[in-house]
């Protein structure tokens, strides 16, 4: 029953972060922002997608699956990271790559002290997520995947930014 809801607010949160993230792009646009890396972008979403079929379909497969409260309040703390580095970067935040022309770089908020602090919190998510309910084999098959993609991704954002 835990893991239903874990899995629904997850679900809920991701949306939520889509919908910031439409909102967002469009007032991008409206500065003149110009969209980088959408070649990968689609297998990024994809990722994120079987994600979580893989976590329902690990969980459904497990005869005992153990609820780790532990790591569940370091979720929650990875959540609070999370909401600090988005808010950091307002309406500059997003799921894709843009960079309006003129604009530098934010740096406040954790992004002082990190260049991707999104980035590390993903890595974290990706890890920790599965391993609430103990689901060891999509902690590292996506743990895998997602630095793959962010090994992409990293390299996309630096070019775009490498200029300033």
């Amino acid at each position: 029953m835990y893991f239903y809801i874990f899995l629904a607010f997850l679900i809920t949160q991701r949306l939520s972060e889509l919908y910031i993230a439409r909102r967002n792009e469009k007032w991008l646009l409206s500065q003149g922002a110009i969209q980088y890396g959408q070649d990968h972008y689609p297998f990024m979403v994809g990722m994120h997608t079987l994600f979580v079929i893989s976590l329902i379909v690990e969980y459904n497969l497990r005869d005992d699956t153990p609820f780790n409260y532990y790591l569940l309040l370091a979720f929650i703390a990875v959540l609070s990271f999370k909401f600090w580095a988005l808010s950091s970067l307002g309406k500059y935040w997003n799921t894709k790559i843009y960079r309006v022309p003129g604009v530098y770089p934010v740096k406040k908020g954790p992004y002082k002290i990190f260049k991707h602090p999104n980035y590390m919190e993903v890595v974290l998510e990706i890890a920790i997520i599965p391993l609430v309910f103990n689901l060891y084999y999509t902690a590292i098959i996506f743990s895998i995947l997602n630095a793959a993609m962010l090994y992409v991704r990293i390299s996309v954002e630096n070019k775009v930014w490498a200029d300033k």
